[in-house]
């Protein structure tokens, strides 16, 4: 019996109607913090009803949200955002948790995009292209799909599948957080994020920083009157360099495939106002990788600590030390349980699907919502259509066959986790 009910949910996969769902979510701008990301939403709730679900779809309440102690951070101003959830069978328990993030990045340089218009949906060779479409629409599409083979195959769960589409993801996890504490939780959790076929059971953390440096405004013809903060930040810059090669000397086994497993980089720098004047101020901002297991508190402990101990070994530092604040989303580590029967029931599917190659397992330098699952006690990882290499790029695009897969993978996975 359980092999008809598989083999009735993939002949149940709709291709075209996959790419085409794909083809409509691109087509809609929802980047972070704009209208796009409520447009969105609507969409998802109107096309999980469709497929016959119970969905939840609401206004996220933005300042109780943004007032939660354990929030995760918002670097982007909103005015509105919502929530949506589908639910398909019994009440209950969740036996599988889908979800996929809708808001995308700002695309850039519009006359660096192939077409000038990031949000076309083009098609070429199997590959569709635009803003999105791999970071992580594809995906999304991919879970919808999923979700109508099953519908559409007849198939009687008896535990409920979710589909949780979320906005907000990319500056640090507002959806996520505020669909958990709606209630909405289960027994495991598969983000759709892209993972070049691989599988993710595992996100190092990233935190945003800023440092704030001062020094004394003088003539430049007259420069040693005065104090550079330009200058004072290189031995700091150099501190953090070398902060960033001894966090880096043991990596965790699932991050030693990567040159660098926690990256410390400087983003931006900002330092004076007038060209033959002795910059006075100089702002630095920056991302700090945050290893598997530690904890957020740690992590910012030992990069004050490495700043302070900076400034102690410059006279004027010393007595004008650096400031350090940490603007930005909260990206902590997150890690699926050793032994937990989803990453075995993950591959299995992924290869089900139609593939003699085992996807490899593998850890994430980034930051995800995989994070706020796990902290919450649903087991989670990541698998998804896409390479990251192309995410948030002006060439960014997903191989249509790879998000078919995906949807031919979650089928089987929902069916097995759930009925």
């Amino acid at each position: 019996m359980a092999g008809e009910v598989e083999r009735a949910v993939l002949a149940a996969i709709d291709e075209p109607w996959i790419v085409e769902r794909l083809r409509e979510l691109v087509r809609i701008p929802s980047v972070d913090g704009t209208d796009g990301e409520t447009e969105v939403q609507a969409w998802c709730a109107d096309r999980l009803r469709s497929l016959g679900l119970a969905v939840d779809h609401w206004e996220i309440d933005l300042a109780r949200t943004t007032a939660d102690p354990d929030f995760p951070g918002m670097e982007v101003e909103r005015t509105a955002a919502w929530g949506c959830v589908g639910t398909l069978g019994p009440a209950g328990t969740p036996g599988l948790i889908l979800n996929g993030h809708v808001d995308v990045v700002p695309p850039g340089d519009l006359a660096l995009w192939p077409d000038g218009d990031p949000f076309a949906a083009r098609v070429s060779d199997g590959i569709m292209w635009g803003r999105g479409s791999c970071d992580m629409k594809g995906g999304v599409a991919a879970i919808l799909g999923a979700t109508a083979a099953i519908v559409a195959a007849g198939i009687t769960l008896r535990r409920p599948l979710a589909v949780h589409t979320v906005v907000g993801e990319e500056d640090g996890g507002l959806g996520t957080f505020a669909t958990l504490r709606r209630g909405h939780t289960g027994a495991a959790c598969v983000i759709a994020e892209p993972t070049a076929g691989g599988v993710i059971p595992a996100n190092a953390g990233s935190l945003t920083f800023r440092l704030e440096l001062s020094g004394l405004a003088t003539h430049g013809s007259t420069r040693t009157r005065g104090v550079s903060a330009i200058e004072k930040f290189e031995p700091v810059h150099a501190a953090l360099r070398a902060l960033e090669a001894d966090r880096n000397r043991d990596p965790h086994p699932l991050l030693q495939h990567l040159d660098l497993a926690n990256p410390l980089s400087i983003g931006t720098i900002r330092a004076g106002d007038w060209a033959s004047t002795v910059p006075d101020l100089l702002v630095a901002e920056g991302r700090y990788g945050v290893r598997l297991g530690e904890p957020v508190e740690e992590a910012r402990e030992v990069f004050e600590q490495t700043v302070a101990e900076a400034c102690a070994k410059d006279d004027w530092l010393r007595d004008h030390p650096v400031q350090v604040t940490w603007p930005g989303g909260v990206f902590a580590s997150g890690l699926l349980p050793e032994g937990d029967p989803l990453l075995g029931d993950t591959l299995r599917a992924a290869t089900d699907a139609g593939t003699t190659v085992v996807p490899e397992v593998k850890g994430g330098p980034y930051g995800s919502d995989l994070r706020q699952y796990a902290a919450a006690g649903v087991p989670t990882l990541q698998y998804g259509p896409g390479d990251v290499r192309y995410a948030h790029a002006t060439d960014e695009h997903v191989a249509l066959s790879e998000v078919l897969h995906c949807a031919r993978a979650y089928a089987l996975l929902a069916v097995r986790r759930c009925s």
